[in-house]
């Protein structure tokens, strides 16, 4: 599901167990120059291997290896592909690397994990799923965990006594985490509003204006000014959305 810290979840497998992380994007491969893209991933691996135990994390996936055969899909695309699917599948891995993790005290230090995140799992080529065997449906957050993103988001800003987290996860239910982020920062910019709409109306300098926009920054945001932000920001996944993803 998109907005659901996907790539922030990639980076705490890697810290949670003490590897290297490479972060990886369609712009990390891409080249003008023909072999290049195909090189980078040979490449990728073999740094993989060398710094392991480490984690190669692919974000969103479904931009680098969608289905192949389509109409539009170019050459280039399709080799690297390819040398994806070699490089995953271990093919290009050496003898001398097999025995020497046979003999290696700690037989996890070779290890290298593949990581992918996307939100269109059923665009993704099918001998690339296949190999990566497990997959985590990561759903909305429930109610616990809306209270917790709503104290997250406003830890720094700052709330008034009167603001009720449980009434706020209720009001944002099937809300995922990046449009609680949004509520929380359009309620924060709340007080700001009210200035500079009075300010306009009073007519006041612009010196002026700015000096009670700065005094404005530090302010609580109050259970109003979420409920008012609620009202216009509505959920980015819906109900047809949940259905695709559970078949």
């Amino acid at each position: 599901l998109p907005g659901k810290g996907k790539t922030m979840l990639g980076k705490a497998v890697a810290t949670e167990c003490k590897t290297t992380f490479f972060n990886v994007t369609t712009s990390t491969l891409a080249s003008k120059w023909r072999g290049e893209s195909e090189r980078m991933v040979r490449i990728l691996f073999d740094m993989a291997k060398y710094y392991a135990p480490s984690t190669i994390f692919f974000d969103e996936i479904d931009s680098l290896a969608s289905q192949r055969g389509g109409s539009g899909e170019h050459e280039a695309s399709r080799r690297v592909k390819s040398e994806l699917l070699v490089q995953m599948d271990g093919a290009a891995e050496s003898k001398s690397n097999k025995e020497e993790d046979l003999d290696d005290e700690n037989p996890g230090s070779k290890t290298v994990i593949v990581l992918a995140a996307t939100n269109m799992p059923w665009d993704l080529d099918e001998a690339l799923r296949r190999r990566l065997e497990k997959r985590i449906y990561i759903p909305l957050p429930t109610a616990e965990g809306r209270k917790q993103l709503f104290r997250i988001a406003m830890k720094e800003v700052g709330c008034v006594d009167d603001v009720d987290l449980s009434n706020l996860a209720e009001a944002t239910k099937g809300y995922s985490g990046a449009d609680i982020a949004n509520v929380c920062r359009d309620a924060s910019m709340m007080s700001m509003r009210r200035v500079l709409e009075n300010a306009r109306k009073e007519g006041l300098p612009m010196r002026e204006i700015q000096r009670l926009v700065q005094d404005q920054k530090e302010q609580p945001v109050s259970q109003n000014d979420f409920m008012i932000a609620i009202g216009k920001i509505s959920r980015s996944v819906g109900d047809e959305d949940l259905e695709k993803y559970k078949i």
